[in-house]
Formats: structure tokens, C-alpha cells, sequence
């Protein structure tokens, strides 16, 4: 350990709000040029945690950081898998586990969960799906100057920023234009009109028209509508949401309450115009965004972050200017005894040396894994709460060319 690590080490004071965490980092190792893997501990107000940590060097050439997904299709429903192996399928030498998703549907009776994830998401520069509404969320509840459309993301300059993804669209047909309130996602806005492409996969779109904007365990809409384009010309529609693959050149679009009704003017044959892009905030286009709950921004913790459950978490975070990026992983078992609440997060993101940070799915989800130079396979780091790995919809996977 080098002295200017080993000065990060201040024990915080259990129970004080105020109080940094200030984590003891340890083992260092290399997984590959630019990325360096570290495990630490740092004293809370429910006892000491035990973590994991990765540090990007996102100005070598050699590193690329990617959104992970399972399958050989890439899209954002349908299958999950452990983040060993979605790093294993990418030759990834580190990973973590990703967004937030909607893993059940226990108040929707007959529904089954899509596994997709909560936030937006842009993979190689294409935009994957926009954000579920507030209220539809899985994870914890907002906090002010915190929205559902907040992602990390790396910029087409290569640095590391967080950002919002805002949906722009409208579905033009004969009859007037709509705009679009949904792209790919699991819970479509009331009274919206949603667009899914192959980018969806193969999940049930029935899961789109439950619940409302502030209540993820609303009933279901009992009578939706979906209508499906295909190069410009609707070729069939229903009263049932359908699944299964949307073919490329197709996009489906599904209506509930207002939305449902103006898709009901539409018959076979006629012109569909449908737009849709992810609009950032900043000014330069995101070639990688996950979706995640704000914890810091401008090295202050956001005001309002729960300071009383603890829980093991993931998180992401950048510094230099978005030239560094941080991943933490923490142990598992941290719900029952130790682990770290949202406030303590954000400080020891900030003792890290983070000026900017999200927390991810955490949970038994919570998993970091590194990759050897010259092993086949990459190793578990932390202690998932689950055994074995959870599988999951997305991760951050860290490649080099090394």
C-alpha cells in the first residue's frame, strides 16, 4: 500500500452523519494495464464493511469500458446471467453488476417480469431504452435533485460523467401525431404510447401496461392496444400485448388508457412515422450509459440519502475530470449486521476520491469479479449475498487490449 492510499484511512464515527468512512485498501493487484484491484474495510454506524474495489485509468488506450448484456442478441428483456459470465463472454478482465430491474411481479397476478433493468442504457453509441416512470422504479426512493432518467455514463471523448437520458419522440400516423412516452421499457406511462424494437427481446409487453406513474403495484390497464409497423406500414394490431422477438425493420407499439385509444385509429396499411432518441444533457454524445441512483454529485453527498439501512452495495464513480472511474463491490450478508447505508456510500465514494457517483443493484445482485492475466475464466472477489451468482440483466464490464 502506497502512503497516499494509506492516508485515506479515517475511521468514521458509527452513527454520525457527518462522518467520512475513510477505507483501509489492501492486496493490490493488476488485472491489466490501467486497472487496478484493491480490497478494503471501513469502520460504520452498523459495523465494519468489507468491499471490493476497481480504479480505471479511462486515459489508457488500451482500457474500454462496456454495458454487458447476456445472450448473443444484446437486448434488454428476456434472459439474465451472472456477471462472471457475461464477463467471461466478453473476455472482459473486470466486471460489476449493473442497473436496478424488475425482477418480480408478485402484485400483478398472471404477469411475468420482464428482467429489464430501471434506468436508460446506451451500449457502442446506441441507445438500448429509456427510464421506467418514477413510480415504477425497483431500488430506493428518489431523493431530491435525483430522477429516473439520472445514468452514469462515458462520453465519445472517453471521460466519464453523470447525465441524464431524456426520451424525445412522436409517432406520426394519419391521423395526427402523439408524442412518445416510452422506448423499451417495462412500465409504459399512463395514458402513453410506447415503441419496442429488437433491441426489447423476447420478453411479454403485458408487463407495459401495469401499474401507473406513482405505483408500481397499480392494476394492470384492462384494456390496451399494440399495433404492429413494419417499414413504415402497420401490418397487424391487437388487444392482446404480445412477446417474442421484434423483427429488425419492425418496431411494435403499445398503448394503454389515451395512448391505446389513439392507436385504435389506425388500420392495415397505413403510414406510422415513429422518432425516438435518448437526449443527454451534455453536450457530447454518451457512447456508454447505465442507469443509476445518484449518491454524489460535484464531490457533495445529495441531500435527503437514507442514513439508517444499511445494505451491501454496488457502486460506480469518477474523478480526474472523468479521466479515472471507480467500481465498488461490498461483501454480502451486509443486510443482517454491517454493510453501508446511502450517506455512508456517498462519503466513502468521496474519500475514494470520487467527484461523482451512483449506487447500483445491491442486494444479493452485488458482485465483483476480475479476470488474471492468463486465467480462462474470472474470479468471484466479494462475497455475493446469494449463492451462487444472481443472474442479472447488465453490468460494467472493463475490456483492455493488452
Amino acid at each position: 500500500m502506497t502512503a497516499a492510499w494509506s492516508a485515506l484511512f479515517v475511521m468514521a464515527v458509527p452513527g454520525s452523519a457527518d462522518a467520512v468512512p475513510g477505507p483501509r485498501l489492501a492486496d493490490a493487484a493488476h488485472p491489466a494495464p490501467g486497472v487496478r484491484y484493491e480490497t478494503f474495510s471501513v469502520a460504520a454506524s452498523h459495523g465494519t464493511a468489507h468491499g471490493h474495489l476497481l480504479t480505471v485509468d479511462l486515459d489508457d488506450a488500451r482500457v474500454k469500458v462496456e454495458l454487458l448484456r447476456p445472450g448473443t442478441s444484446g437486448s434488454v428483456t428476456g434472459i439474465r446471467a451472472p456477471v462472471s459470465q457475461l464477463a467471461d463472454a466478453r473476455g472482459a478482465v473486470a466486471a460489476v453488476n449493473g442497473d436496478f430491474f424488475d425482477i418480480t411481479e408478485d402484485e400483478h397476478s398472471g404477469v411475468r417480469p420482464t428482467g429489464s433493468t430501471v434506468g436508460p442504457a446506451v451500449a457502442d453509441g446506441r441507445p438500448l431504452k429509456a427510464a421506467v416512470p418514477d413510480g415504477q422504479r425497483y431500488g430506493p426512493a428518489l431523493v431530491p435533485g435525483a430522477t429516473d432518467e439520472d445514468v452514469l455514463g462515458i462520453g465519445a471523448d472517453g471521460t466519464a460523467r453523470l447525465d441524464r437520458l431524456r426520451l424525445r419522440g412522436a409517432v406520426t400516423t394519419p391521423s395526427g401525431t402523439w408524442e412518445l412516452a416510452g422506448f423499451n421499457q417495462y412500465a409504459v406511462p399512463v395514458d402513453g404510447i410506447g415503441a419496442y424494437t429488437s433491441a426489447w427481446g423476447p420478453a411479454s409487453r403485458v408487463r407495459a401496461a401495469c401499474g401507473t406513474d406513482d405505483v408500481r403495484a397499480a392494476p394492470c390497464d384492462t384494456d390496451p392496444y399494440e399495433v404492429t409497423v413494419h417499414n413504415g406500414r402497420v401490418t397487424s394490431a391487437s388487444t392482446t400485448l404480445g412477446e417474442g422477438l421484434v423483427p429488425r425493420g419492425s418496431v411494435v407499439l403499445v398503448g394503454r388508457e389515451a395512448g391505446a385509444r389513439a392507436l385504435r385509429r389506425l388500420r392495415p396499411g397505413d403510414p406510422v412515422h415513429v422518432r425516438h432518441r435518448l437526449r443527454a444533457i451534455g453536450s457530447i454524445p454518451l457512447t456508454f450509459a447505465i442507469g443509476g441512483y445518484p449518491v454524489l454529485r460535484d464531490s457533495v453527498p445529495l441531500d435527503g440519502l437514507d442514513e439508517t439501512v444499511a445494505a451491501t452495495r454496488t457502486a460506480a464513480g469518477f474523478s480526474g475530470h472523468g479521466h479515472r472511474l471507480y467500481l465498488l463491490a461490498l461483501d454480502g450478508g451486509a443486510e443482517h449486521d454491517d454493510g453501508l447505508t446511502l450517506g455512508e456510500l456517498a462519503r466513502l465514494m468521496r474519500a475514494l476520491g470520487a467527484d461523482g457517483a451512483v449506487d447500483l443493484d445491491g442486494g444479493g445482485s452485488s458482485t465483483l469479479v476480475t479476470r488474471s492475466p492468463g486465467a480462462a475464466h474470472s474470479t468471484v472477489r466479494n462475497h455475493p449475498s446469494g449463492v451462487p451468482e444472481r443472474p442479472v440483466p447488465n453490468g460494467i464490464g472493463v475490456l483492455s487490449s493488452a
